[in-house]
């Protein structure tokens, strides 16, 4: 419950709360579990701040929202920045360095040091996947901050338990459909393998892909419809035939089940929203067609459970902690007002 004298309104300058909310994790709806590891990344790098950036940058939002009204008042809090899996990701990064450099484990040596780092990742999973199944069980509404998109599997993984014939809106520059990327079994590169290999029941749905290989073409053509893609290219040719965004919103999530889980990796955007993020691709959405999503499943009468924002890395300014901090309090506004 919000303290009698809590201004909506106020600077927050000086709060220590995300949004600088009030709450405690114990007396939030929504709890964020912020995950600052980034062993795999293989370009750009940074994401592991991303938490600790959009922490800062949350503080500069304000928290009546035109569409969303009052989200803050269901109760916002995010944990701590876990101080082990920070020294995860600086153990497995230096592993990781002499892999990335071969492109691959190609030798015994990468190999033994790829082999280092999935150790260190599966740890990291389980970690996740136990705080997550806590919140879950806390009747909390789990959010995972990453990080770089290999983080939420153990997320998925618990949702997936709680919710049968899940959903998940993949929102994403890349299909994250490769097998063991260069030999990291949980690379940022493998996640949807991962989730639709290792995890029963869940269907995948994916929007703004613009960068894939041939070997996840081939997987998501032969997935039997559980894997849906809805290329930007494809999208981009539809807008330019004058079709609006709105009805092929509603064609995206016609395609999801009731229960939708989003796991957002912010260079789903036009790279202009999130320059530094590690791997930036021309195209992707806009501001208000991503928002335009969220609109859509609420239009469906669909309910999101959970979600997950990743890949967001501060860069030289804080334009890319000042987008993902707008957008992790829009995917859980939206979230609040679908299951209400």
């Amino acid at each position: 419950m919000l303290p009698v004298n809590f201004d909506p309104d106020a600077a927050a300058a000086g709060a220590s709360g995300i949004y600088g909310l009030p709450f405690t994790p114990e007396d939030s709806r929504v709890v964020i579990v912020p995950v600052p590891f980034e062993a795999t990344t293989s370009y750009g790098g940074g994401t592991s701040e991303g938490p600790a950036a959009v922490l800062e940058a949350s503080k500069q939002v304000d928290l009546f929202d035109h569409e969303t009204g009052r989200p803050y008042a269901a109760g916002i809090a995010m944990l701590d920045i876990p101080k082990k899996v920070a020294k995860w990701n600086r153990d497995a990064k230096e592993l990781a360095k002499p892999v990335i450099e071969k492109g691959g484990a190609v030798d015994r040596r990468t190999r033994a040091a790829a082999e280092k780092v999935n150790a260190i990742s599966e740890r990291m999973n389980a970690w996740v996947y136990d705080e997550t199944r806590a919140l879950l069980d806390a009747n909390k509404m789990a959010v995972t901050l990453g990080g770089d998109h290999s983080v939420p599997f153990g997320a998925i993984r618990a949702y997936a338990e709680t919710y049968p014939n899940l959903g998940i809106l993949h929102f994403d520059a890349h299909a994250d459909l490769r097998d063991a990327y260069e030999g990291f079994t949980w690379s940022h590169a493998s996640i949807f393998h991962n989730v639709m290999t290792r995890i029963d029941g869940v269907r995948l749905v994916q929007v703004g892909v613009r960068d894939l290989g041939q070997s996840e073409r081939a997987m998501i053509d032969g997935s039997g419809g559980r894997i849906t893609t809805f290329y930007d290219a494809d999208l981009a040719a539809r807008k330019d035939e004058g079709v609006p965004f709105a009805q092929i919103a509603d064609e995206i999530v016609a395609a999801l089940p009731n229960d939708v889980y989003l796991s957002w990796d912010i260079d789903g955007l036009d790279p202009t929203l999130c320059p530094g993020t590690g791997t930036p691709v021309p195209g992707g959405l806009s501001w208000n067609e991503a928002i335009g999503l969220l609109r859509a499943i609420r239009r469906a009468k669909k309910r999101i459970v959970g979600l997950d924002l990743c890949e967001v890395s501060p860069g030289e300014t804080e334009w890319d902690a000042n987008v993902g901090a707008r957008l992790l309090y829009k995917m859980i506004g939206f979230a609040l007002l679908t299951q209400a």
